[in-house]
């Protein structure tokens, strides 16, 4: 089963003083404003494409781990993940050089070190936007138990 999600961005102007939106096709994300300033200095009350990679982070490795943790045979009462994406110049243009991804979880019969080690290994390729994200983004997890 392939499923496809859509996402539709508009620009105006050049980069550095344009502006733009962004939206889903799903109304979860309704039309949201981008500007080059608010990307890279200050975000004020917009967003970004690095917040919403750090979104699609966050949630896709909270399911996969939830789903890691149940085969494994400790399913987790909840998980809770976050994710910190990094966008810096480098050389002569821009990239997201690291995702931080921290899981906060209640997880029944687990030792911390075996939470750790399916964390650590879901974060580094058991959801698929880690597996995207491979070999060009640096990922680190840090795992804790509640």
């Amino acid at each position: 089963m392939a499923v496809t999600r859509r996402a539709h961005a508009k620009w105006e102007g050049d980069l550095l003083n344009g502006k733009g939106t962004v939206k889903t096709e799903s109304p979860a994300l309704p039309e949201t404003a981008l500007t080059w300033k608010a990307r890279a200095e200050n975000p004020g009350s917009m967003t970004s494409p690095e917040e919403l990679l750090a979104a699609a982070h966050a949630s896709c490795f909270a399911m996969a781990l939830s789903n890691g943790l149940a085969k494994a045979g400790t399913p987790a009462t909840h998980v809770r993940a976050s994710a910190a994406c990094t966008f810096e110049k480098v050389g002569d243009g821009f990239k997201v050089t690291k995702m931080e991804l921290t899981v906060n979880a209640k997880v029944p019969g687990i030792e911390a070190k075996r939470f750790e080690e399916i964390a650590k290994s879901t974060g580094e390729s058991g959801c698929p936007i880690s597996k995207a994200l491979m070999g060009n983004v640096a990922i680190s997890v840090s795992a804790h138990l509640e």
